[in-house]
């Protein structure tokens, strides 16, 4: 196979996974506090079996987010919170791990447990579940993410800084594994009571990228199949000559 061969299947795979990525950001265009990723590419050098010198090929090996906050939207639910800072809610996951979200469209369960959209329970300060007190009139979420009612301080929400966003792992259903990421407990981020944080993705910039990722996978087949021309009229060319 000739070396630009193997450079144009290296790019379009590249390309693939970029537009992967880009689908998967339009997707969660309206999504809340669904953070945008966008691919990360490096060289990979490589010496097929049977090539004199080595080929420059493109390799995508990971991604990273993009953590500039959306815009808030007020609505009113005592149970939606907003996050003013870098950190994120801690949630508990079917298996009892921990994950982690900026969505803050809460609700409760029928046991009056604090939940996410999906059904996974909040988890406070110390890692427990969260659970509403029976016959409670009101709700109020302080700043620091305090939890109250009219009886008084019943909890307090579990929100986390990380020393590095892009050790977060998406996991699916806009959670973050942060095993690798250098966790604590957030210092800098405020808790908006009655607002939702939209998705922070651009969707004009998105769809502007999804056309230049498009165009430049055609270009590259459009390269691939020329070689493949090439290399088909010069074994004709030879066959005839022989």
């Amino acid at each position: 196979m000739e070396n630009s061969i193997y450079v144009g299947l290296s790019r379009q795979a590249a390309l693939q996974s970029e537009m992967d990525t880009v689908a998967n950001n339009l997707a969660n265009v309206n999504t809340p506090g669904f953070r945008a990723q966008f691919m990360m590419y490096k060289e990979y050098v490589e010496k097929p079996r049977g090539i004199e010198h080595p080929i420059s090929m493109v390799e995508d090996y990971g991604q990273f987010m993009s953590n500039k906050p959306g815009s808030f939207r007020q609505t009113g639910n005592s149970l939606d919170v907003a996050l003013q800072g870098t950190g994120f809610f801690s949630v508990q996951d079917a298996s009892g791990e921990t994950l982690y979200t900026r969505a803050g469209n809460f609700s409760t369960n029928a046991n009056g447990g604090l939940v996410t959209t999906s059904g996974q329970p909040v988890l406070d300060g110390g890692g427990a579940p969260i659970t509403i007190p029976p016959n409670s009139k009101f709700i109020s979420i302080g700043e620091d993410g305090t939890l109250s009612t009219d009886a008084g301080v019943f909890s307090r929400l579990g929100i986390t800084e990380f020393e590095n966003v892009n050790k977060l792992k998406p996991v699916g259903d806009n959670m973050y594994d942060g095993k690798d990421a250098g966790g604590a407990t957030a210092q800098n981020t405020r808790a908006m009571q009655g607002a939702i944080e939209s998705s922070n993705v651009n969707p004009i910039m998105e769809m502007t990228h999804m056309i230049d990722v498009s165009r430049a996978y055609q270009t590259t087949a459009r390269l691939l199949q020329n070689e493949h021309d090439r290399q088909l009229t010069m074994i004709q060319r030879l066959s005839r000559a022989s």
